[in-house]
Formats: C-alpha cells, structure tokens, sequence
C-alpha cells in the first residue's frame, strides 16, 4: 500500500526553524505525502513551498491544550485558511467537555467546521484520547459528527501518550463512515502505522515519517 500518501508529514516542536520548515516541505512534496502539519507562524512559507503540488497545507489551532477561547480559536483558525491552510486540526476544549458543556463544544466545532468548508478547507477535531474515558471518547465522536467535523483524530502528541490501536477502534465504531480517523501521537514504525491503519485510520500523524516509508520500496512522488 501506499502509506506516504496517507501521511501527514509533522513538524511541531517549539524550537523548529524556518530551514527545518522548508526541508519538511521539499520532502513532502518528493515522497507524496498527504500534507504537512506545520505551526501556524509558518502556514504561509509551506502554502508558498508546496504550491503546484498536491500536498496538503495543515496547521493546528487552538493547539495543544484546547482551551482557548472560542473567539480565538475562530480567529486563528481564519489567519491560518488567509495563509493559505487547507486543512485545521483543533485541539477540542477538552476542560469543557469535562464540565459537562457538551452543547458548547459542539458548538465551536461547528463554527469551526462552516469556516473550513466555506474556504473548501478540512477541519479534524483533535479529542486528545489520553485524556478522556471512553464514555467521553464516545461522547466527543457525537459531539463531533454533530459539529460536522471531516475528522476525528485522537492525540495531539503533547500529553501523556498518543494514539493506540484500541483508541482507533473505539473511534470506528463510534463514528459514521463519512467522518474519517487521523492517528497521531508516538507513531513511529511502519509496523505501527500499518496495524493504526488497519484499526481504521484514514491519516497518520508522524513527525517520524521518513523512517515509516524508508521500511520499504514504496516509489516517491517523482518516480511514481
């Protein structure tokens, strides 16, 4: 299978450099990843990077803790689709859902997502797994689908563990067809991604991504 396009090529780190950010982009576009998920300061650079290519330009919003306001998150999340982002993952206000503030948590999801798909823009709702029981695992997938979300995805890679295979899963049954799965957090083997994939990941979050397609002979985007 062709995992690189599967891929979102991941570079998040606070002490990441504008060379380290243009490198990102040149590998993307050499092995098809699906797109890169880059800080929102450097949205612009990838969109101007990767122009005429068909990966992806992604951004993280209200990132990593997910308790921004709501007005902000919306407010970063129109710079970043100005800059040229044509997919959004923001991190769920996890505090609320806790709280019991299901209807406002669906709420921002919503306005969020009318926001992507008036600028024809993707928005994957990061629920932070590690984090929520599986009850409120269940309870974010509703709130999500209610919120017209693309995807669901389960980590952001800041807090104590990422995606897991059970997680996967547990996403699968809990959501229709038409809202897909990015795994992200700690994924670093192809083995991983491929067994994250089989669960019924759409997309895979790794800022390991080189080492995940160089366990094989997959062709890159130049050879293809």
């Amino acid at each position: 299978m062709n995992l690189a396009a599967q891929i979102d090529h991941t570079l998040l780190r606070p002490d990441c450099t504008e060379a380290q950010i243009i490198q990102l982009c040149e590998e993307a576009a050499a092995h098809g990843f699906a797109a890169v998920c880059v800080p929102p300061c450097y949205v612009a650079l990838a969109a101007t990077r990767l122009e005429n290519t068909a990966v992806g330009i992604c951004t993280v919003i209200g990132f990593p803790l997910g308790y921004a306001a709501s007005s902000a998150k919306f407010k970063e999340a129109e710079v970043a689709l100005y800059d040229g982002a044509t997919e959004l993952d923001m991190v769920i206000n996890i505090s609320a859902l806790k709280s019991g503030k299901a209807e406002a948590v669906q709420a921002e999801i919503l306005d969020l997502a009318d926001l992507c798909h008036v600028h024809q823009a993707v928005l994957k709702v990061i629920i932070e797994t590690a984090l929520l029981s599986e009850e409120e695992i269940v309870l974010a997938c509703q709130l999500c689908v209610g919120g017209e979300a693309d995807f669901v995805k389960t980590s952001t890679g800041f807090a104590s563990r990422g995606a897991s295979v059970a997680d996967v899963e547990l996403l699968r049954r809990s959501l229709p067809k038409t809202v897909r799965i990015k795994a992200a957090g700690g994924i670093r083997t192809r083995e991983a991604a491929l067994a994250l994939v089989a669960a019924g990941a759409d997309r895979i979050g790794s800022s390991n991504s080189l080492a995940l397609i160089a366990e094989t002979n997959e062709p890159t985007a130049a050879q293809a």
